[in-house]
């Protein structure tokens, strides 16, 4: 019988389903391997041919460590909390989950008939109220912590209270915010509750606090910086704004070194590590304060006027250049802006304020050629010479980063120096190897420092050892490490999300009791923000906490519920715990990490840094949670297009021209369904029905055929572009795709898709079925002793794979399966022992068929064989084809054992009746030989 694909897929799909195959098991004896993938969002769409390329090299690579001996979990789940669930709830009334349901099952639909061996019985979804009920519970966790620098780990906040209670907060080392009050312990005895409450949740890691946003007015929500691009929201292109409100925070920048520290000790891909190391952006420096005057010159500052409203702390890498400062420049956001500004300036930075609100902070960071600005009317001081600097406002300095303050050095800053030339500012030469500062900024630390006071004749690093001293004795600033990674936000105002465990009694928020865990989400009438504002869960009714206190109404953001999900996996129905003790002692960590480059400074920053924060509260083990990371490339969508023709009115005509002819008219370029089109060949009447407009449509050919023209994009439904695997699942099976998806080119690279190369593979696995049956399509093997020739075929293969999967070079693994196929098929292999062991080497690539070719072969369970031992010998070469020269001069191969010496050469060569025919009777007088190499007959 032919290769059945369907009938043999569906039967192991069933088979694998109901004996659980690759349920995973936390007691066995076997050493561990987790191999995870970045779960999905399941949207509406399923789906294409681009999405199942990690989830494949997964399932190879899975499949292949279970036939090495390892108790291999490799699970899969939904991040199923999203934005579109609610978007479509917003438009038709239809419940997120409801949606959410029907997608999943589209999901798991696909995801089974590719075959994919996940453990599904430890299936998760972040929206499940059994799952978010941990989501919740690490949150309270967060809550009832702090960071103390002391132990540089989180605490409980007990341990704080213990503090504050023997000693006050003075001796207290924490990460904490910048207003803590100062106090005693007698002090701290006679707060009242709602002061003890306001002030640990100075120190608590996850904590309420006005903060600047990007707020979306269209998706009613704040977003996170990764979900911004170019001021608009990545999802929905929306107009994103800087706003400040009250939001939940987490205080992730409490574990920005061991962040830092923790990418030397994983695998991961140089790229995603540089990302997450400038993205927490460590910088060494020093903190300086200058203190505010009212006035309106500049210059020496007379004792009258030093009596300072406020001090601005500025956060600065060259202290050394301090005595250069010609300006101070705020964020426009920052707090004091409406203090300083004066009421002659005012409309200029209220103007100017309003137009920073229309960027976020990202774009603010990259558009270093724009300078604008505004001044305030204020000066603060320099306390290094008591010289008045003017202040200023410009978006190129954001209120998170640093104190939001920042020193203009224009001789020694480009920025600066631009912004001071553009403005008139003073540009101050402070050393005297700096050259050409009238033409730009020169940032040298060369030379001696000069009109800098008290560093005057210095080096670089003399003056930084005193200025740095010099400010913790005038008591003006300090050394300081500044990291750029701001305190995550913790919050969306939406209702499809976890609901935050939180109650406010006297405006100061509460944790739930945990015996109260899951806070379900409640039922609402409309999906959309109160007509007062408040955000969707503000619509419930009955919703408060014993009947009196107010929930917290926004719900956790996107990132909440990916933050930990791979120790569900490890104990997915445990109600007692988010994961059992032995459960993480055994799985302990991920092995492999399979997904996209994407997420590197949002999910895979954050569930470090939760996995940080459980392991300092002993909950998991390793400082680490992912040990290797692949991030597998993007399959890049091959369109395809039609050329309809223009008339000399500029309108589109009801003729269409073929790509090769269409240099001879005007034209214009459509998208045009990559389903219709086969070896970029269009069928016309499947067009017409496609788009029923062009239905009466003239077609000019080319040879009798509509070409169309080709094009690299992304994969996207609007660019008819979108590979439906369900569609060639039904035509070349499932095998077929996941072979082809490997063999289009290495894992980590970006690669266009192209359907027509498809074909090949199928025939491949043809032949490969051909192996094991004879002329009738009958099953037929021997259990013949294997040839030398077929036991080298198969080691060379088995050796190939392996390696191949242990660098996890997919792509050419798959090409060397068909050349040991055609190998054996030319050696008529029929050998059970030779075929049994190239079924299990290919088993990974394409279960289905080698399953199937597994049990016809009198065996059981293709997943509990073990992996094929290499054995070199079988490559060892006993018989070379020498090349046989005479007089130099390249006649002929003559095939000889490597085993021969010169002297058994000699007689075989001179015995050959061709070479006899080159002598043409003449006596040799010599014969050259090197071994394995060539032999010359000089005559």
């Amino acid at each position: 019988m032919d290769y059945q694909f369907k009938e043999i897929e569906q039967k192991w799909q069933q088979y694998w389903a109901e004996h659980r195959t690759f349920r995973a098991d936390t007691t066995s004896n076997k050493p561990k391997y987790y191999v995870l993938d970045m779960f999905p969002y399941p949207s509406g769409a399923g789906l294409h041919v681009g999405h199942p390329l990690g989830y494949i090299a997964s399932d190879i690579f899975s499949r292949y460590k279970r036939l090495k001996g390892f108790n291999v979990l490799h699970p899969m789940g939904y991040d199923s909390f999203g934005l579109p669930a609610e978007q479509y709830a917003i438009q038709t009334g239809q419940h997120p989950a409801v949606t959410t349901e029907a997608n999943v099952a589209t999901y798991r639909r696909q995801l089974d008939q590719i075959g994919f061996s996940f453990d599904w019985s430890r299936e998760v979804r972040t929206s499940d109220p059994a799952y978010y009920k941990w989501t919740q519970w690490i949150f309270m966790q967060l809550f009832n912590s702090w960071y103390n620098l002391e132990t540089n780990k989180a605490e409980d906040i007990s341990t704080l209270i213990e503090k504050f209670n023997a000693a006050g907060n003075s001796e207290v080392k924490a990460v904490c915010d910048e207003d803590t009050l100062d106090f005693m312990p007698s002090d701290w005895a006679n707060f009242s509750e709602e002061e003890k409450q306001t002030e640990l949740l100075k120190y608590r890691l996850t904590y309420l606090k006005e903060s600047t946003v990007n707020w979306c007015p269209a998706l009613g929500t704040v977003l996170a910086n990764d979900e911004v691009k170019d001021g608009f929201s990545e999802r929905g292109g929306h107009p994103v704004e800087q706003k400040k409100m009250m939001q939940w925070s987490m205080r992730i920048s409490a574990y920005a070194e061991r962040l830092l520290q923790g990418l030397d000790a994983i695998d991961w891909p140089e790229p995603i590590k540089e990302m997450q190391r400038n993205w927490i952006g460590k910088s060494v420096g020093a903190s300086v304060k200058f203190s505010v005057a009212r006035g309106a010159s500049s210059g020496a500052v007379p004792d009258a006027d030093r009596q300072t409203q406020c001090d601005i702390e500025v956060f600065t890498t060259r202290v050394d250049t301090i005595f250069g400062v010609s300006f101070i420049v705020l964020a426009p956001e920052h707090e004091l802006v409406a203090h300083l500004t004066t009421d002659g300036q005012r409309s200029s930075v209220e103007n100017y304020i309003a137009q920073t609100k229309k960027k976020s902070e990202l774009d603010r960071m990259a558009d270093t050629k724009t300078v604008s600005g505004a001044f305030t009317g204020s000066y603060v001081i320099n306390p290094v010479n008591q010289e008045k600097v003017p202040i200023w406002i410009a978006d190129y300095v954001l209120a998170g980063y640093g104190t939001g303050a920042v020193m203009g050095v224009p001789s020694g800053d480009q920025r600066d120096w631009l912004f001071a030339t553009h403005f008139n500012l003073p540009i101050i030469q402070i050393l005297d190897a700096q050259k050409d500062i009238a033409i730009e900024a020169d940032a040298t630390k060369q030379g001696k420092y000069i009109n800098s006071g008290f560093i005057n004749g210095l080096s670089y690093a003399e003056a930084i050892a005193k200025l740095n001293d010099w400010l913790v004795e005038e008591k003006v600033g300090r050394p300081k490490v500044n990291y750029r990674m701001r305190d995550a936000i913790f919050g969306r105002q939406r209702y499809w999300g976890e609901p935050i465990p939180v109650y406010f009694k006297d405006g100061l928020p509460y944790l739930i009791n945990e015996e109260e865990l899951p806070l379900v989400l409640p039922e609402i009438d409309k999906y959309l923000p109160t007509e007062s504002g408040e955000p969707p869960l503000g619509r419930a009714t009955d919703w408060t906490y014993d009947n009196e206190y107010e929930y917290e109404l926004s719900t956790m953001p996107g990132w909440a519920g990916s933050s930990w999900y791979w120790y569900r996996y490890m104990d997915a129905h445990n109600n007692d715990a988010f994961a059992s003790e032995e459960a993480v002692a055994y799985w302990k960590d991920v092995d492999l990490y399979i997904g996209g480059a994407e997420h590197a400074t949002g999910h895979l920053l954050y569930s470090r840094f939760w996995n940080k924060f459980l392991k300092d509260l002993g909950h998991v083990q390793e400082e680490e949670p992912f040990k290797k990371l692949i991030n597998q490339g993007m399959i890049q969508g091959r369109s395809n297009f039609v050329y309809r023709i223009i008339d000399s009115e500029g309108k589109g005509t009801n003729q269409f021209v073929s790509y090769g002819l269409r240099k001879d008219f005007k034209t214009s370029a459509l998208h045009v369904d990559v389903n219709i089109v086969e070896n970029d060949v269009l069928n016309i009447e499947k067009f017409k029905a496609f788009r029923p407009e062009f239905a009466a449509a003239e077609f000019i050919l080319e040879n009798g055929r509509y070409v169309c023209g080709v094009e690299v994009e992304k994969m996207s439904k609007s660019k008819f572009n979108v590979v439906n695997p369900d569609d060639l699942i039904r035509s070349y099976g499932a095998d077929t795709l996941r072979m082809y998806e490997m063999f289009l080119g290495p894992l980590e690279q970006s690669k266009p898709w192209n359907t027509n190369g498809i074909e090949g593979v199928f025939k491949f696995l043809r032949k490969f079925w051909r192996l094991f049956h004879n002329e009738e399509w009958a099953f037929h093997v021997n259990d013949s002793i294997p040839s030398k020739a077929e036991l080298k075929a198969l080691h060379k293969i088995i050796k190939k794979v392996q390696d191949d999967i242990e660098r996890f070079s997919f792509n050419t693994s798959v090409s060397s399966f068909m050349i040991a196929v055609n190998e054996l098929t030319d050696l008529k292999c029929k050998n059970r022992q030779v075929l049994e062991d190239l079924v299990i080497v290919l088993s990974p690539y394409a279960p289905h068929i080698c399953e199937e070719l597994w049990s016809l072969l009198g065996n059981e369970n293709l997943s509990t064989a073990t992996y094929p031992t290499f054995n070199p010998e079988y490559l060892a070469e006993d018989t070379f084809a020498y090349p046989i020269s005479v007089n130099g001069k390249m006649k002929m191969n003559l095939d000889m054992s490597l085993a021969l010496d010169e002297n058994g050469v000699r007689e075989l060569v001179l015995a050959n009746e061709q070479v006899k025919g080159y002598l043409e009777g003449k006596e040799p007088k010599k014969l050259i030989f090197v071994k394995g190499k060539i032999v010359n007959i000089v005559v």
